[in-house]
This record gives structure tokens, C-alpha cells and sequence, in this order.
């Protein structure tokens, strides 16, 4: 949901028309009234500290018999940008905090048709204006286009109404126009991606009016290769509005976005955010220190103001303390800074903030894609075990399209590799594990192949230190040794083994599980013709990092024999004592 805005060093005030005593396009009427209705309203709603928002929630109530949305509403189209910026902020915050009542509220009182109009005109803006930006800061136009959308986010997210308004006002393009100027000001790209992601849940209406620019706007988005995190957030909304309008698209079109719907989501869920924002962290930590020693040394060279120069420092000083004590209302080191949105100067942040977004973001359109649309509380039992499960069944018995099976099976096993990491219990039962390795292993893409081992692997590594699951165990051990027997892939069988290596390390379960199957004499007797296969087939059919993993698995299998055979003896040993 959208969040407040940031106050910007030094805010504009107002006077009873609107007109800030700072204009953007100067204007003769200078006059001013601090003490007006709407400059009271406008100063304290637009507060974006988090203690001022908890202030907020209390006194909504009061704004809202003040008659706050109807005072506020016309001042979106204010003459000044100032105005229009704050305005629509102030209504943003309301929005936010008042919730689904207040939000129908605003929509009873009309604010969608000022809301339309000032998107409308953002847009023409983006166009035709001229104006020079300064480095560091975002385009006004721009700035006032970010908060609307974000209002518009929040009305869509809790009002039926307001969605049914977007519908008739066409305002999908307004959307489409903000989505695409991601090369220029990627924070109101996502805004706009997060409300166009909204918008299109379950919207039969707005999938029926779609076409084919449209989707190629998302798909465009989804196809770039920028390697940022605020690329992967944005990438997997895309995503997800293109899942959320599948129905628009024809049964030839489906195949092909849904493989790369599905390859979005595999690579935004392979990041590994334990590694990443560790990074990330280092990474601010350098900026913040040199750019703190270039500020001293540029302390030492400057000469000290005189006169009016030294009154100008002494505001600039007390801005500062309103701003964290920092100049231009930058982040201390100390970050006692408590907005609840990220600074703009805090690129790492905002960076960790987007890689966490678009995985979860991932994550959810995966539990979507496994559900059906409508299913009954049973049904919903059933499938809030098993959801990512699901979705593979369904892609390997409705599609039958070998690229897709590969992106889904590799969004699986990412899955399932970070819910291991953070000690999340499994979900899949036994009969799903099963008949999932059935069909992935039968396909003859290899890395469809491979996928399935490592699920295998990652499940049955994580129900090894578990109690009760040798008979879980025994059904992945006998699947893990029957591949890497018969297969006739040396990758599909180093993997195979390499997975076996994982759940029968360590652990009593796996330990009674190894022996019902006779792992250990198994495993010896496969040793001698993978030996023979790899010296056979190995130059002439591998690449030399295929060549590399297979040699490192050769050892492995080695000293995993061998420590079987000395763990053995150790136990009969003991025993036998």
C-alpha cells in the first residue's frame, strides 16, 4: 500500500487560494494567509514522521468533519505544482492511515475526478515540459505524478468503486504512461506497477478491454535485462498484471508469456537476499564515509560567510536540524531518521527494500497461479499445503511446453531452497514429491531433469532433521538411486548423487532410511560404471564446468562410501561391545 512522503527541506507555505508563496510559475498575486482552512489542513495531514502519523490515525476523525477531502480535492489542480504535490500527498497520508472507510469516503466525496484530471495533465507534462532537472532531484511534475498514483493505489486497494471508476475512465493508460518512463524515474514506475498490479486482480472488466499494446508494454518490462533491484521489483509486478490479464490473451499467446512470467519469477526468487543485502549494507557504509570525508575537506577550504551570507548559513542550520542535522535534509549516520518511507539518498536501502518486495511480490503470484479461481474452503485446505506443488502439476499436465516446465521447476526449487534456509517446514506431502519427480524426470530437457534431483535434494536434506520421516526418506533415496543408475545423462546422474550426498549425510532418520534401502552396497555398485562413463564420455560430450562438478561428485562418492563403510563398522563395533 502506498505510504506518506517525505517532507522536503523547507516546505512551501500556502495561502487561501492555494498559491504557494513559492511558486513554480511565478504569479503576480503574491498574497498570502497562513491561517487559512486549507493551509492548516494541508500542513498537517501532508506530516510524513512516523510519530506525526500516529498523531495522524487519532485526529483522521476530526479532519474528516473539518470536511478535509471536499477542502482538499480541488487543490490537486491548483495552478502552483507545489500546491498540487502537497495536495495530493495530504490525501495520500488520509488515504493510507483511515483505511477502507475512509477511502470509500474519499470516493463518495469525489476525489477520483480531480485525481483523473491531474494524472491526465501529469502526463501530457511529461511530454511537452522543457525544464531543466538539478541532479539529485526528481522532476516536479514528476514528484506530484508519484504521490497521485500512489493515492490512486490506495483508493483501488480498499474501494470496489474506485476500481469500477478506473475501469470507465480509462485510466489504464495513465497508468501505462507512468509504467514506462522506468528509464527516467524508476520510483514512480513502481508506484505505478504496484497500483497497476493491484488494479488488474480480478478484474474481469479490464481484462476484456486490454489489447496488444498493453501487453507489450508489460512484456517489454519484463524483457529488459537491468540487473538492479529496483529492476527485479519492478520486473515481477510486471509480471504479476500479466498473470493477473492472462484471460485477454489467446491460447497461442498464452504459452509464450507464461514461460516468461515464470522465468521472471525464477530469477527474481534465485537472488539470494542473505547475500545480497549484507552488500548492499557495505555498500552505503563506503558511500556515507566518503562522502563524509569530502565534506570535511570541503569544511576546511571554504571561506566563512559574511553578512547576509552568515544569515542564510544559520537557516540552512536550523533546516538542518528538522532534517536529521544533515544539509538538504540527508540522512545522519546516526539514522535517527524514523520516516516511514526510505530517503531518497539512501539508494542501498531503497536497493535492499526492492529485492525483498519483489520476492515476496514472486512468491504470492506463485500462490496465486496454484489456486483456482474460485475454490471452495475445502479445496482452499487442501491447497494451503501443497501451493507451490500445485502450480508444477498444472504446468506439466496443461501446458506440455518444455521451456515453461524448465522456469517452473527452477522457481520451485528456489522456493524451496529459501524456505530451507529460513527453517520453514515443507509442504509437499509424499504422493505430491513423488509424482512431481515422476513427470519432471521423464521430460527430456535436461535442466527440467536436474531441477527435480534438487528438489528432491532440498526436501529431503530438511526432512532428515526431522523425526518420523525414514519412510519419506526411503521413497527419495530409492527415486535419487534409480536415476543415477539408469539415467543416461552423467549431469542428471551427478546430480542425482550429489542430492543423494545431502539427505543421507547425518541424521538418525536418514541413517535408518539408508539402510532399508541398502544405500551403502547401492552405491558401491554404481561406483565402478560412472568411473568408466565419465573417463568414456566425458571430453567429447561435457563442457569443462560440466567436467568439473562431475569430477568433484566422483570424490565425493568416494569418501561418502568410505565414510559409510567406517560409520558401519564403528556401530557393529560398538554393538558388538
Amino acid at each position: 500500500m502506498g505510504k506518506t512522503k517525505i517532507n522536503k527541506f523547507k516546505r512551501p507555505s500556502f495561502s487561501p487560494d492555494g498559491l504557494s508563496s513559492t511558486p513554480v510559475k511565478q504569479t503576480g498575486d503574491e498574497s498570502e494567509d497562513e491561517d487559512s482552512p486549507a493551509a492548516e489542513l494541508l500542513d498537517k495531514v501532508s506530516c510524513s514522521c512516523c510519530d506525526n502519523s500516529t498523531d495522524l490515525y487519532q485526529t483522521i476523525p476530526g479532519f474528516l468533519q473539518r470536511d478535509a477531502v471536499r477542502k482538499i480535492g480541488p487543490l490537486l489542480l491548483d495552478r502552483s505544482l507545489a500546491v498540487r504535490e502537497t495536495a495530493a500527498g495530504a490525501l495520500r497520508n488520509l488515504s493510507a492511515c483511515g483505511g477502507p472507510e475512509v477511502c470509500e469516503d474519499m470516493v463518495r466525496q469525489d476525489a477520483l475526478t480531480p485525481l483523473s484530471a491531474l494524472l491526465r495533465e501529469c502526463c501530457t507534462a511529461f511530454d511537452v515540459s522543457s525544464s531543466p532537472t538539478v541532479k539529485g532531484q526528481k522532476h516536479m511534475v514528476e514528484d506530484v505524478a508519484n504521490e497521485a498514483v500512489n493515492l490512486l493505489w490506495n483508493l483501488c486497494e480498499s474501494s470496489s468503486t474506485a476500481v469500477s471508476v478506473f475501469n470507465k475512465t480509462g485510466l489504464l493508460d495513465v497508468l501505462l504512461h507512468c509504467l514506462q518512463r522506468h528509464p527516467q524515474n524508476m520510483e514512480l514506475a513502481i508506484s505505478a506497477a504496484h497500483c497497476l498490479h493491484t488494479v488488474t486482480e480480478e478484474n474481469a472488466e479490464l481484462a476484456r478491454s486490454v489489447n496488444a499494446a498493453v501487453f507489450g508494454v508489460l512484456e517489454n518490462i519484463m524483457f529488459s535485462t537491468h540487473s538492479s533491484m529496483e529492476y527485479t521489483l519492478l520486473r515481477s509486478l510486471a509480471a504479476g498484471s500479466l498473470w493477473n490479464l492472462k484471460s485477454g490473451l489467446s491460447s497461442a499467446q498464452q504459452s509464450q508469456t507464461l514461460t516468461a512470467l515464470a522465468t521472471t519469477l525464477s530469477h527474481s526468487l534465485i537472488l539470494d537476499a542473505g547475500e545480497l543485502i549484507p552488500e548492499l549494507w557495505r555498500a552505503e557504509s563506503a558511500r556515507l564515509s566518503k562522502e563524509t570525508t569530502s565534506a570535511a575537506e570541503s569544511d576546511h577550504t571554504d571561506e566563512r560567510p559574511a553578512g547576509h551570507e552568515a544569515e542564510d548559513m544559520e537557516e540552512d542550520v536550523r533546516g538542518e536540524k528538522m532534517n536529521g542535522g544533515k544539509p538538504n535534509g540527508q540522512m545522519s549516520k546516526t539514522k535517527n531518521d524514523i520516516s516511514d518511507l526510505l530517503p531518497r539518498d539512501r539508494l542501498e536501502l531503497r536497493g535492499a527494500k526492492a529485492l525483498l518486495s519483489a520476492q515476496q511480490t514472486s512468491l504470492e503470484i506463485i500462490v496465486n497461479m496454484c489456486c483456482s479461481d474460485e475454490p471452495s474452503d475445502d479445496e482452499w485446505e487442501e491447497m494451503s499445503s501443497s501451493d507451490e506443488s500445485e502450480m508444477c502439476a498444472d504446468g506439466m499436465s496443461a501446458l506440455k511446453d518444455e521451456e515453461f516446465l524448465e522456469a517452473v521447476t527452477s522457481a520451485l526449487r528456489s522456493l524451496l531452497k529459501i524456505m530451507a534456509t529460513k527453517n520453514i517446514p515443507q509442504c509437499m506431502t509424499p504422493h505430491q514429491l513423488m509424482s512431481f519427480c515422476e513427470a519432471a524426470t521423464s521430460c527430456e530437457l535436461v535442466s527440467v531433469r536436474v531441477n527435480a534431483l534438487a528438489v528432491l535434494g532440498i526436501t529431503g536434506s530438511s526432512l532428515a532433521k526431522e523425526k518420523n520421516t525414514a519412510d519419506t526418506l526411503q521413497l527419495i533415496g530409492n527415486a535419487l538411486l534409480n536415476i543415477a543408475m539408469k539415467d543416461s545423462n552423467l549431469v542428471v546422474c551427478g546430480e542425482a548423487l550429489d542430492a543423494l550426498f545431502d539427505v543421507f549425510a547425518d541424521g538418525d532418520e536418514a541413517e535408518k532410511a539408508g539402510k532399508n534401502i541398502n544405500l551403502l552396497s547401492s552405491l558401491k555398485a554404481l561406483q565402478p560404471g560412472f568411473r568408466a562413463k565419465l573417463r568414456k564420455e566425458g571430453k567429447g560430450k561435457y563442457s569443462p564446468d560440466q567436467l568439473c562438478v562431475l569430477d568433484n561428485i566422483r570424490i565425493n562418492l568416494k569418501r561418502f562410501i568410505s565414510y559409510s563403510e567406517n560409520l558401519c563398522l564403528f556401530l557393529t563395533s560398538f554393538e558388538f561391545h
